[in-house]
């Protein structure tokens, strides 16, 4: 069951802070407490830093760490280059 606690606890913290849609595709048990990666799609920056309008969507991964009580202690954006 903790697990299915993290994921909800992912998907509401992203919804929170992107308010968006939260696609989660990986979740770890650490010695820390949990890490995991989450998809959110945001309108692409290159095609909104030339002007354009258009419904194109950039995928973006995003890293979130909770501690062993479920509270977020950090989360970050993957790298486009990062290694799996």
């Amino acid at each position: 069951m903790k697990i299915k606690e993290v994921r909800k606890t992912i998907i509401e913290f992203m919804k929170e802070v992107f308010n968006k849609d939260a696609e989660i595709i990986k979740i770890t048990k650490t010695e820390e407490g949990w890490s995991s990666e989450a998809i959110i799609f945001e309108e692409s920056a290159f095609i909104k830093s030339i002007g354009l309008p258009t419904k194109v969507q950039d995928r973006h991964i995003y890293v979130v760490k909770l501690d062993n009580e479920l509270e977020v202690i950090s989360y970050e954006r993957k790298k486009d280059n990062e290694e799996e």
